[in-house]
């Protein structure tokens, strides 16, 4: 396969030629550019569901996922983690094995880069809890954590927790020894706690600004604490709603774009039609404004964003550059994912995921035109 336009890791405009990794990345006249972008394929490492497919159903059909795979590969995401949140024990391995067995037998199933689960050992509270079923919330215990890694082959890569649990430093330590990233979220937890945490290995905040109580303390607070940390790389929820434009900004500030990545959080109803949907054990609304609710309440429960639509957000909310949006979709999930051969953007050797898009500078808005999956026209 052959693409050219503007490299938007470089800036320079280039011709890509790749087949399942990049062989060549040739630097032309500038002025050739056009208004054609080059990109890695964009990563998302939480992904709920996707096209009207609940990710935490054990019975969703491997076509199902097959054509949710499909949907999202529109949106320029190429490499994803399918999210499982809080719920039964033996609901969330089955939801996993389901969804590892649909890896391993779809035509694109590897674009499932691995898994990541969301709770259950989280914060039973209102707010920090989220739209996470609170009857289900539960200490950490590394004998489920293996269990989840039985169900997916070792697949397991990302681990959200809050670290308030006494058992959290241990756990900590040990998930991170299989090489799976821990991360903060949906939690309440104090200083000492969020630095206990970190101590033992955790080097992520999950949609940091989202999972925490309605009011807090100026200072100190456990919101201040993540961001201060540099240790700690923070995910964002750039929709619009998730999180006003001074949040966005100051966080972004605080933690510079090597320590910030873009998630969706997408749930069934992203990329579908407003109206009700299931999460799990719960039905959750698509309303007309975008808002993704737990049904008949005004609780968020995940999101309606699209990848593509998440980087026009984080340049108008955020006012941050193309280039660093995009760096905030590909190489740094990459590294914090730690998913091989993404780390540097369009190089020679990278794995062959490109996507070709179109700028609209005046409005700020991306229209993907082409998408490659390891060498293979996908969209």
């Amino acid at each position: 396969m052959i693409c050219s336009g503007l490299n938007v890791h470089t800036g320079k405009n280039v011709t890509v030629e790749f087949g399942q990794t990049i062989e060549r990345v040739t630097s032309l006249p500038l002025d050739d550019a056009g208004e054609t972008c080059l990109s890695a394929g964009f990563i998302d490492l939480q992904v709920n569901g996707f096209a009207g497919v609940d990710y935490n159903s054990p019975q969703v059909s491997v076509e199902e996922i097959g054509r949710s795979i499909a949907a999202i590969f529109s949106t320029g995401v190429t490499r994803f983690f399918p999210t499982v949140i809080t719920g039964a024990p033996d609901e969330m391995v089955a939801s996993l094995r389901n969804l590892s067995q649909a890896r391993n037998r779809l035509e694109h199933g590897e674009a499932i880069e691995g898994f990541h689960v969301e709770g259950p050992h989280i914060m039973p509270d209102d707010g920090p809890r989220g739209a996470h079923p609170v009857q289900w919330v539960r200490k950490p215990d590394i004998a489920e954590y293996r269990r989840w890694q039985d169900a997916t082959g070792g697949m397991i890569r990302l681990v959200t927790l809050s670290p308030h649990w006494e058992e959290a430093p241990h756990y900590i330590e040990t998930v991170v020894r299989d090489g799976v990233t821990v991360s903060i979220g949906h939690t309440g937890a104090s200083a000492s706690q969020i630095a206990d945490a970190v101590a033992a290995g955790a080097t992520m905040c999950t949609h940091i600004g989202n999972g925490a109580h309605q009011m807090l303390k100026r200072h100190p607070n456990y919101l201040w604490d993540q961001l201060a940390d540099d240790r700690l790389t923070a995910s964002f929820i750039a929709d619009g709603i998730h999180l006003g434009a001074a949040f966005l900004k100051v966080a972004l500030r605080a933690k510079g774009v090597n320590r910030s990545l873009l998630v969706t959080d997408a749930s069934a109803p992203a990329g579908a039609v407003p109206g009700r949907y299931r999460l799990g054990e719960q039905d959750v609304d698509l309303n007309e404004d975008g808002r993704v609710v737990l049904a008949g309440q005004d609780r968020l429960a995940g999101s309606a964003l699209k990848m593509h639509h998440g980087i026009e957000v984080l340049m108008l909310m955020g006012e941050i550059s193309l280039r660093d949006a995009v760096s905030m979709a590909t190489i740094t999930p990459a590294r914090v994912g730690n998913i091989r051969g993404r780390f540097n953007g369009l190089s020679t050797g990278a794995c062959g995921d490109v996507i070709k898009f179109r700028l609209n500078s005046e409005l700020q808005r991306i229209e993907i035109i082409e998408v490659y999956f390891s060498g293979r026209r996908v969209f």
